[in-house]
């Protein structure tokens, strides 16, 4: 059951301009952007914009909270890290393909 709820996030990741948007979300964590905000960095437009941020919203990948008249959008770290997690379980504990410590210190 968990492997069809993760991949399905991973396809939700598999646009190049849905990936853009996730990272560009985590550049501004934990404040978010606003669509406008989004939409100048990346040079999407409004409507092609608003699919792709309701795809990753229903993933769970990003959050939107209103403000007033604004939408804000954020990264859901809890969710990103639950599918890295996912993804190297079982190579950082049973083969020890990946040491996790390698891949924390790139991020850094």
């Amino acid at each position: 059951m968990d492997a069809a709820r993760y991949a399905d996030m991973f396809a939700a990741l598999g646009s190049e301009a849905r990936l853009s948007i996730v990272r560009l979300l985590l550049t501004a964590h934990p404040e978010g952007l606003v669509v406008g905000e989004l939409q100048t960095e990346l040079g999407i437009p409004g409507s092609t914009l608003s699919h792709h941020l309701d795809k990753l919203k229903n993933e769970g990948l990003i959050t939107v909270a209103r403000d007033r008249q604004f939408l804000w959008y954020r990264a859901n770290d809890e969710a990103l890290r639950d599918l890295l997690q996912f993804l190297y379980a079982e190579c950082c504990t049973r083969s020890k393909a990946v040491n996790p410590k390698e891949i924390t210190r790139k991020c850094s």
